[in-house]
């Protein structure tokens, strides 16, 4: 009988102390969630449509160019927010899998989105248009083979390189964002440098970008070389 009280006491003690763990985890896991670093991701992943919306009234609703001044400085508030995050979740010891996962996926929205918005504004046409597909094809083979190699319990390190190739294509689609709209605010002596190309003249700020965008494309390139190669000694393995 003493046996059975004890047992009983020995269970009940068991569940009390399960529930507070559980309880102690839950709540870690909400205070990683809304973490600073955390929020300002979601912010970046928020600021995609409220860029997208300002390019799409500006180009096909005919809006104002402000509309493009506005685009721009919402994408370089998250691209700013892409740098901090990362940088206050190591300071601060507030790095989390949740973090870790929804980081890349904000970038990869807010670059594909901006480049698909471009090309169809034709900020983006002609030869320009292969930069923007090589970036948009090898965030979508990386994706890929990173769910590939996440199954193999196989991490490839972002490289300090791959980080560059992330913060060009940001400056690259900021000038791009910009276009005329920046025109508008440079002096005219500046504008008097603006390249001349199969009888268009283009605003210098979209110069600039399109000259970026194939340097970033370059890079992506050569970065993306490194996941497809981890890809695919294991892939011969197998």
């Amino acid at each position: 009988m003493a046996s059975m009280r004890r047992g009983l006491v020995d269970a009940a003690a068991a569940r009390v102390f399960g529930a507070s763990m559980n309880s102690v985890t839950s709540g870690r896991v909400s205070a990683h969630t809304l973490s600073l670093p955390n929020l300002l991701t979601y912010g970046r992943i928020a600021a995609v449509p409220l860029v997208v919306a300002c390019m799409y009234w500006q180009s096909i609703l005919q809006g104002g160019l402000w509309l493009r001044l506005a685009a721009l400085l919402i994408f370089i508030a998250a691209g700013i927010t892409d740098f901090f995050d990362g940088y206050l979740a190591r300071s601060w010891g507030q790095q989390s899998k949740l973090g870790r996962m929804l980081d890349p996926i904000a970038d990869k929205l807010l670059v594909s989105a901006c480049l698909l918005m471009l090309a169809a504004d034709e900020t983006i046409k002609g030869w320009s248009l292969f930069a923007a597909i090589i970036i948009l094809c090898r965030e979508i083979l990386v994706s890929g083979l990173r769910e590939y190699l996440a199954e193999l319990r196989v991490s490839v390190p972002v490289t300090q390189l791959a980080k560059w190739k992330t913060a060009m294509q940001l400056v690259a689609i900021g000038f791009l964002l910009g276009g005329e709209a920046v025109d508008l605010v440079l002096p005219s002596s500046v504008l008097e440098w603006r390249w001349k190309t199969g009888g268009d003249i283009l605003p210098i700020a979209t110069s600039i970008g399109l000259v970026l965008l194939w340097i970033s494309a370059i890079l992506t390139l050569y970065t993306g070389w490194d996941y497809f190669r981890a890809g695919l000694r294991h892939l011969i393995e197998d």
